[in-house]
């Protein structure tokens, strides 16, 4: 439950602010951390040494949560911090990909993709609320007005 409300308030506050008017490039964020995470997995699985603690991993909720989050929640509430460990380098990885490298060479290997960017609008959506449009029924003194 605690990793559902962190992916929850983190992917709300990082939508706010950190990517406010860029969602394309918040979900392919996310699409390149689940990505990262799934590869880790399938490779770490075919090391000999290694390949029982990664076949224990079922979920990669909680790695892609840590992607996001500080791992010290984890530490506090006596959970392994393996899992956990994958996703800050998941996130490490993003970070030094969209805002480290791109200031070193000048240029940004991880550019949303046109594709994606077209399921998602530039610009923020406005509802306006037309004054002659009515959502409830008029008040019973505009009715007996003649």
């Amino acid at each position: 439950m605690f990793h559902m409300f962190f992916l929850a308030r983190y992917c709300k506050l990082l939508e706010e602010n950190t990517f406010r008017g860029r969602t394309a490039d918040f979900f392919y964020m996310l699409l390149f951390g689940a990505s990262v995470l799934t590869g880790i997995v399938l490779i770490g699985g075919m090391i000999p040494y290694l390949s029982a603690s990664f076949a224990r991993i079922i979920f990669l909720s909680n790695s892609l949560t840590f992607m996001m989050v500080l791992l010290g929640f984890s530490v506090l509430v006596g959970a392994s911090a393996w899992v956990d460990l994958l996703g800050m380098i998941a996130g490490h990885a993003y970070y030094f990909l969209e805002d480290v490298y791109p200031r070193m060479t000048g240029r940004r290997p991880l550019k949303t993709p046109s594709l994606i960017k077209a399921l998602f609008a530039d610009e923020d959506v406005v509802v306006a609320r037309p004054e002659n449009v009515r959502f409830a029924p008029p008040p019973a003194e505009e009715l007996h007005r003649d």
